[in-house]
């Protein structure tokens, strides 16, 4: 018999709007109450919409809310006393699952919603159209629950290591270099990969690109697909310009009893965990790794009781390709390991809901243990740069010991001890290249180099090159380990490099 406390996912729902007239478009809040619905439908138990006790409302981008959780549990008719919006970071839905999870256990939280949602293509949309979008009143939120800090340093602003597309090929050119591939082995890797994940959101009824793309269409620079960042065109990158909601609702085995919830709709929380690496880039241990996610991957599976053996499907958030190789190195999946990585195809084919992705993929995992009784499956996700991490572990089978989550705070320093080369504003002198990438404008041209550079003495250096020829050979011949010299240009505060 089940302790009565025990964490349980008896709800989920999504929902996906592929708008084409300004007049079909809905914004996030609807959106959100629409999944809401559908999730409290799906539980079979539709009234329990009214005795929800907390309501998480995922970040959203697409529109500022004053009351997000608020104005959401009105439209609900909810009366709960925690409304919670949270701060930027994909990692947030698993993370407030974790969180709730472990509320729940403690008894201070009976029936919880989780609800996220985006409108970034309706947005676009309107203004195309020039549309007056008739939405709730904007407004800024008041409080939020999570680790607001900003992910990047005023230094690494100065040299563009900035935006996620310009930061994430970063790691993919170390995970190339570690992994000993040549840049055109490398390249067809990467559209097999990413052909892996397409394959599977051509499957799944909510994804918004259902084309299943080939490898082929993936790796082939076109006007299309045009190069974002090196290596990485845009049918490798997340997109964000989609309409999606998706709801989660969570209580304990006693109340799903007293609801009169179906036993198959149950899914068991597991296990947790939560890390966070080095926070700036410039601090990592590396650029191929993430101490947070094996951290994180281990006080899951702990608390699990199960090895990464026993785990039937995964979601490793997938922004970028880079994430979820090193998730699953991190996890200790071995390369050749046939179980696939996503259940819904991941964030550059199901669509990037902004922070909101991972609540997709929980509903997701959530229906496919339902179909598999006993399956185990694992989500992992990630806020900013591979900085703020999550992963939870779920089973539609009952944990064989009642839930004991141990706090992240107590173990957040091992990631913290790790040691990591000291970082300079100023460079100057002989260095090598650590890491880089090759940014490219709209018209598919190279622009900027980003180097991450390692001085004579071990220091490391944020750099920029902006030669074209120098930009156009570094995405032919390996620029890693490359040496050159770097000099400071003061009236920007920007450091140069040149091989």
């Amino acid at each position: 018999m089940e302790p009565a406390r025990q964490p349980v996912l008896v709800g989920v729902g999504q929902l996906t709007n592929h708008s084409r007239d300004p007049r079909e478009v809905k914004e996030p809040l609807v959106m959100m109450a629409e999944a809401a619905e559908i999730a409290a439908r799906d539980a079979q138990a539709p009234q329990l919409l009214h005795e929800l006790d907390s309501i998480t409302v995922i970040n959203v981008i697409s529109r500022s809310y004053p009351d997000p959780a608020g104005q959401l549990a009105e439209r609900l008719g909810a009366r709960p006393s925690e409304r919670l919006y949270t701060t930027m970071g994909g990692n947030s839905p698993q993370w407030r699952v974790n969180e709730t999870a472990d509320r729940i256990a403690r008894g201070e939280v009976r029936l919880a919603l989780i609800a996220g949602g985006e409108a970034m293509h309706g947005l676009r949309l309107a203004r195309k159209a020039g549309v007056q979008l008739d939405w709730s009143p904007a407004g800024t939120p008041a409080d939020m629950v999570g680790d607001g800090r900003w992910g990047n340093s005023p230094l690494e602003q100065r040299h563009h290591v900035q935006m996620p597309t310009q930061v994430y090929p970063l790691f993919e050119n170390a995970l190339r270099v570690r992994r000993g591939w040549s840049i055109s082995e490398h390249r067809r890797h990467l559209a097999a990969f990413c052909a892996r994940f397409a394959a599977v959101a051509r499957d799944n009824p909510y994804a918004w690109f259902r084309d299943g793309k080939s490898a082929e269409e993936i790796g082939t620079i076109s006007e299309r697909n045009r190069l974002i960042a090196f290596p990485y065109p845009k049918f490798m990158n997340a997109i964000m310009n989609v309409d999606q909601a998706a709801a989660l609702i969570l209580t304990d085995v006693e109340t799903a009893r007293r609801l009169s919830i179906p036993e198959s709709k149950w899914v068991y929380v597991w296990g947790c965990g939560d890390a966070t690496d080095h926070w700036f880039l410039s601090d990592r241990v590396d650029y191929a790794s993430s101490p947070a996610i094996r951290l994180a991957g281990e006080r899951a599976l702990g608390q699990a009781g199960l090895r990464i053996e026993q785990i039937d499907h995964f979601d490793l958030y997938s922004c970028f390709p880079c994430a979820p190789q090193i998730a699953a190195e991190m996890l200790g999946l071995p390369a050749d390991d046939p179980r696939a990585l996503t259940v819904t195809g991941g964030l550059p084919y199901q669509g990037g809901p902004g922070n909101n992705y991972s609540t997709h993929a929980i509903a997701c995992l959530a229906e496919r243990l339902r179909a598999e009784p006993g399956a185990a499956g694992l989500v992992s996700s990630v806020g900013w740069y591979l900085t703020k991490h999550a992963v939870g572990v779920y089973s539609s089978a009952a944990p064989p010991h009642p839930w004991r989550r141990e706090d992240p705070k107590s173990y957040q320093h091992i990631v913290d001890d790790e040691p990591h080369p000291e970082m300079v504003d100023v460079g100057s002198g002989l260095a090598a290249v650590e890491t880089y990438t090759v940014v490219h404008d709209r018209d598919g041209r190279p622009s900027l180099g980003i180097v991450a550079a390692r001085m004579a003495d071990g220091r490391r250096c944020w750099a920029n090159i902006t030669d074209a020829e120098v930009l156009e050979r570094m995405e032919e011949v390996e620029f890693v380990g490359q040496q050159g010299q770097l000099r400071h240009h003061e009236p920007t505060q920007v450091n140069i490099f040149e091989p």
